[in-house]
């Protein structure tokens, strides 16, 4: 069984059982309106992504990387991204898209394979999700050393500042690149946060096997501050997030947050996780559902009624729905408009090969579906 992180020097500012806890450096102030926000955005998160694995189960998407557990680790860094910072993510972070305003139907698209998955990342300050392993991180790296040539670090004017917040895995962890990318980082004092979702297992292969030691240690080898967050307390990673990016943004350089939390589900769908982990793990991490216990934190403050809870699940059904329904509106594109996704500004050699395509495609005589 994965270890626990309880005693390893691990933030907590909310237990299992929905209790505030007290920590020598980070706090909750405690606001009820913006706890039952986070536990909506969990909420619909998670049914995103329920309604995520049915439709690839259905045949309506090819592939799907389930989010299930990880939920608060998503939506608490969300609420610590300031308007002019900008997120990187791996493929799995559909909950903090969703917190930052991307379309479900954006990110159906990629996995139906109608489109690339192009939303507008700069509107959006939601980079693209990357089925490099890791690869973001170098993207992210190298964009949080252009907020120091525009003048966005370090400013008294805390508006006129910016950083950049880099998710990753604990499997990526080992990939050559997020090591390359924690150089340069720390060598130019970047702006920029790396932030490891550890879900105990890199596909098959288990942290332990990984790392000797906690992943959050390896940030002192490489010349800036590593932090483990307990990644199944919305609180406590909002707090230490924001602890980060801000520090960040002020031009101290960056850091490394590992918010250790668990993969309830599978790597992906076609990923069958009982072939390597036993039943009992899972079991136990059950106990550390971040949905459940703001639940419970709210039902001790009498935040909550048995209305709100009706409203949420109609919400959530509704959502669910809408994105059932938004993906199966998604249909294949035609070839043509292939050539002008490529660049921002069309190229020559571009435009000659649309026209060879084009004369191509017109060559055929559609009605018999025979070439002339």
């Amino acid at each position: 069984m994965a270890l626990d992180g309880a005693n390893d020097g691990m933030v907590q500012l909310l237990t299992p059982e929905g209790q505030l806890v007290e920590h020598p450096d980070f706090s909750y102030q405690v606001d009820d309106a913006e706890a039952r926000e986070w536990l909506r955005q969990m909420v619909l998160g998670r049914r995103f992504d329920i309604e995520g694995t049915a439709l690839q189960r259905q045949g309506e998407i090819g592939l799907w990387p389930p989010l299930l557990g990880q939920e608060a680790s998503q939506v608490g860094a969300a609420a610590a991204v300031h308007p002019k910072d900008m997120v990187f993510p791996t493929y799995r972070e559909h909950a903090i898209a969703l917190s930052l305003g991307v379309e479900p139907a954006e990110m159906l698209s990629l996995w139906r394979g109608t489109r690339v998955g192009d939303w507008d990342s700069e509107v959006r300050r939601f980079g693209l999700y990357t089925m490099v392993i890791g690869a973001q991180t170098l993207h992210a790296t190298g964009y949080a050393m252009g907020l120091q040539l525009d003048g966005m670090v370090g400013n008294p004017e805390p508006d006129r500042n910016a950083a950049v917040l880099a998710f990753h895995g604990d499997g990526a962890s080992s990939q050559g690149d997020v090591n390359e990318a924690y150089v340069f980082a720390a060598s130019y004092s970047a702006p920029v946060v790396f932030f490891c979702q550890n879900n105990q297992w890199a596909i098959s292969e288990p942290i332990t096997r990984q790392s000797k030691i906690p992943l959050y240690q390896r940030a002192r080898g490489f010349g800036f501050p590593g932090i483990r967050v307990d990644g199944n307390d919305v609180f406590a990673v909002k707090a230490v997030t924001e602890w980060a990016m801000e520090r960040a943004r002020q031009g101290q350089g960056p850091a490394f947050i590992e918010a250790f939390t668990y993969r309830m589900g599978a790597h992906t769908t076609s990923d069958d996780p009982s072939k390597y982990r036993l039943a009992a793990e899972t079991e136990h991490w059950k106990l550390k559902d971040p949905i459940e216990r703001v639940i419970a934190f709210l039902r001790r403050r009498n935040a909550v009624d048995d209305g709100f809870f009706t409203q949420l699940d109609q919400e959530a059904d509704d959502f669910g729905a809408a994105v059932r329904d938004a993906c199966k509106q998604l249909t294949e594109p035609d070839m043509s408009e292939i050539f002008d996704m490529v660049y921002a500004e069309q190229t020559p050699w571009l435009n000659q090969q649309a026209e060879e395509y084009a004369s191509y495609a017109e060559s055929f005589d559609v009605e018999s579906g025979s070439h002339s």
